[in-house]
């Protein structure tokens, strides 16, 4: 694996943090509750991520997050819900910050925003990513830490 852009991407929900875990999560979302973003467990050994992305980093590895807001929301549901994920990326990763976080209106195509690598749950996000560049790459949420260790 060597790929020639050096950016990886995370989405957020259920990639990162588990939002559709959340009891009623759905309901919660179509109510403009931005609480599961907040509830939301992280889905993996979030230090040793942090470690890895540092490493990364160190290495000229731009780390971002590339998120969407809830569909059919309002502004003052979107900064709701910007503020919830921005207070669950601090939570999670208290000892590193990525070089962005791109919280974005949802079905915003991921590829206009950033390029690299993408890790996302949602298997079209993965393809429209692939299909936006062939120097692009994505994979799903199985196997993240063990994918970063090879890019060390």
């Amino acid at each position: 694996m060597n790929p020639r852009i050096k950016i990886i991407n995370f989405d957020m929900d259920g990639t990162l943090f588990d939002l559709y875990g959340v009891e009623n999560w759905l309901a919660k979302l179509h109510a403009a509750d931005p609480s599961p973003y907040a509830e939301a467990a992280p889905m993996l050994d979030m230090k040793k991520l942090a470690w890895l992305c540092r490493r990364l980093q160190s290495k000229g590895w731009k780390i971002n997050i590339v998120s969407w807001l809830a569909k059919g929301s309002s502004a003052p549901y979107d900064e709701a819900v910007t503020l919830a994920k921005i207070s669950a990326i601090r939570s999670a990763f208290p000892d590193f910050w990525f070089n962005n976080v791109h919280i974005v209106p949802y079905g915003t195509p991921k590829a206009k925003i950033e390029c690299g690598i993408l890790f996302d749950d949602e298997p079209k996000n993965r393809i429209d990513w692939c299909n936006a560049s062939r120097d692009n790459s994505a994979y799903n949420v199985n196997n993240i830490l063990e994918i970063l260790e090879m890019l060390i």
